[in-house]
């Protein structure tokens, strides 16, 4: 694979690094949905849920307008709150961390494992105090977090679960699917998901959850009862999810598996791109290669030092590359250094979160994206002397 001249950015169709798949009958149903009169939460609503719930077999779901909301609620209804804390990973959307400090938690960071860039479970552990009540990973970019090891210590230590599972829809560990099993499962929906429904979300629930509770703070703490009777008993919010997003989620939902199947087909293809071309000799970190277990929401490489990753940017997107960054460490942010947290307190989520780099990874790739992605990288890295 031989390294092109750059072209002018003008003449070539730009390659973002996301776009959502929309079929047609996806579409139509929309319309069908706004025909109908009854645009917000109503049957659509009702039937993605249930289609969810068989999706993660057979589990109760409730579904919201964003995957954020959901793992604040799961927060609440486990009663998590002033003087709290939440253990999780540091190299993460800053929702994860936001809305433990939106119940009045404390968010406790355990540095990550470098090789997976998932929380490094084997540091769990020793971050529990007495204060501690729930254990929040992340399935960074779809590879699930090492579950095994982790419900191991919260049962041990009577802790709960909220898995941060916004981009995991139809990643698997050891063959179960991410969600089917375990305490608190959160799913995002938003437009760079694998599956979208614009906006939204949805919280698989453990046994022993109240589906009514969650309802309740879904929608302002209101309880019904008989023809006109109504009552408030804790204070609720604004997140239910309208029937036009539902329409669009369950369309998705129908082709999630095959999206996933396309971005294994992708990622593979990265893998054999890039081995040709001996990126990770020269320095470049690939992501694990687990093709089976993840959903391959994205797919991300390390970059050297010597390789800036702005300049790497900006000079992918003028050969027409799109890329970003998923994601800064939180703890670096200036809301979580005025909790105290500082450079160099979690150094392995630091030295990624400077230099990770995410490519264009979709369905609607052609044949030869990969391709041209790859010969891109090898130009510009090239010119840092990599």
């Amino acid at each position: 694979m031989s390294a092109p001249s750059q072209p002018d950015a003008a003449s070539v169709e730009f390659l973002p690094f996301t776009r959502p798949t929309i079929d047609e009958a996806t579409i139509a149903g929309v319309v069908e949905v706004l025909r109908s009169g009854w645009i917000t939460t109503g049957p659509w609503n009702t039937r993605f849920e249930q289609a969810l719930s068989e999706y993660f077999g057979g589990r109760t779901v409730r579904a919201f307008n964003s995957g954020t909301v959901t793992m604040e609620i799961a927060l609440r209804m486990l009663g998590v709150g002033e003087g709290d804390e939440v253990i999780t990973t540091p190299l993460s959307w800053v929702a994860t961390a936001n809305v433990v400090l939106a119940v009045g938690a404390r968010p406790v960071f355990v540095d990550i494992d470098p090789a997976t860039r998932n929380l490094d479970v084997a540091r769990v552990e020793a971050a529990i105090t007495p204060r501690t009540r729930v254990l929040l990973p992340v399935h960074l970019a779809g590879l699930p977090c090492e579950l095994d090891a982790l419900y191991e210590i919260a049962a041990r230590r009577g802790l709960r679960v909220l898995e941060d599972a916004a981009q995991a829809i139809g990643s698997t560990w050891r063959g179960r699917r991410v969600g089917s099993f375990g305490d608190f499962a959160s799913f995002s929906f938003h437009p760079n998901k694998n599956a979208t429904s614009i906006e939204g979300g949805c919280l698989v629930l453990p046994e022993d959850a109240d589906p009514g509770l969650a309802e309740r703070y879904r929608l302002q703490g209101v309880r019904r009862f008989g023809v006109d009777g109504m009552d408030v008993d804790l204070v609720g919010g604004k997140a239910n999810l309208t029937d036009v997003a539902a329409r669009v989620g369950w369309g998705q939902l129908q082709r999630v598996e095959e999206f996933n199947t396309r971005r294994r087909e992708l990622a593979a293809d990265y893998f054999e791109a890039f081995d040709a071309l001996r990126l990770g000799e020269r320095g470049v970190q690939l992501p694990p290669r687990s093709p089976q277990d993840s959903n391959w929401h994205m797919f991300q490489i390390v970059l050297p030092a010597q390789a800036p990753r702005a300049q790497v940017m900006e000079r992918l997107k003028a050969r027409g590359i799109g890329s970003g960054v998923h994601y800064p460490p939180i703890h670096l942010f200036s809301l979580y250094r005025k909790l105290g947290f500082a450079p160099g307190d979690f150094p392995h989520a630091e030295r990624v979160g400077a230099a990770i780099l995410t490519l264009p990874l979709f369905p609607g790739m052609r044949d030869g994206d990969i391709d041209r992605v790859a010969q891109a990288l090898d130009a510009v890295l090239r010119e840092f002397g990599v």
